[in-house]
């Protein structure tokens, strides 16, 4: 038996997120653990980073699972590719000691959440870009941005159902890039609760249209309620785009 990792590409349009859940097959984790299983020829279970919601994309998920023939690892990512539908790719693989785990050895992530702030929207990216159409202020977002670095208890920016008890987390960095009439936020940092950064998008173009002031951003970042933030940004936007080990 080997411990195979995989970095994976995948477009999350047509799946209901990455976990497995019993009212449906459609979700990034069992397509890719069928693929696996023919290669395998016997069960297995996949472990991912972490668990990506319905429309979210990625272009550098990592996942490990438990590997029985003996195939080279060279040859994996030809091989599952040839399994796998065409909006998931695996682009690595490597062999990896048994101890390795996808998700409890991750030391961090990166994200990027694309705007189109534009009048009028493009039918090309519909499916990886949020239009956003009212007049935003860079000024005022990058200072916005700045208060979000370090290390807050972010409880304010995780969704209502989630179960975590710790919400403290640290970003790392955090920037907004101008691409041809796109935005791209790009924010890494050890961990993310469960929608925090699409409810960060969210209260940053609320603190752009003036509806969220800077002193209420600041109590947010301590702990505040999640009413008072920004609404949660749409998911295909979003793309984990790195794990750090």
């Amino acid at each position: 038996m080997r411990n195979i990792k995989l970095v994976l590409e995948y477009d999350g349009t047509n799946y209901s997120g990455w976990q497995i859940q019993e009212n449906t097959d459609q979700t990034i984790q069992q397509v890719l653990q069928e693929a696996l299983e023919k290669l395998n020829k016997s069960p297995l279970k996949v472990t991912a980073a972490g668990r990506t919601d319905a429309g979210v994309h990625a272009l550098g998920q990592v996942v490990n699972f438990n590997l029985d023939i003996n195939i080279p690892v060279k040859r994996i990512p030809m091989a599952i590719n040839r399994l796998l539908p065409s909006d998931i790719v695996c682009r690595k693989a490597w062999e990896v000691p048994l101890e390795f785990h996808a998700r409890f050895d991750a030391r961090g992530k990166k994200y990027r959440y694309r705007i189109y702030n534009q009048q009028i929207p493009s039918v090309f990216i519909r499916n990886y870009i949020f239009h956003y159409r009212y007049k935003l202020n860079l000024d005022i977002i990058r200072r916005a941005m700045a208060c979000f670095k370090g290390t807050h208890d972010f409880r304010a920016f995780c969704s209502s159902g989630s179960q975590i008890k710790d919400t403290v987390r640290t970003i790392n960095d955090f920037v907004v890039k101008e691409k041809n009439g796109e935005l791209w936020f790009e924010i890494s940092g050890d961990s993310f609760l469960y929608n925090m950064i699409r409810i960060i998008i969210g209260t940053l173009l609320e603190i752009s249209a003036g509806k969220i002031k800077f002193d209420v951003l600041k109590a947010l970042l301590d702990g505040g309620d999640r009413s008072l933030a920004g609404f949660t940004a749409p998911a295909h936007g979003l793309t984990l785009l790195e794990v750090y080990y």
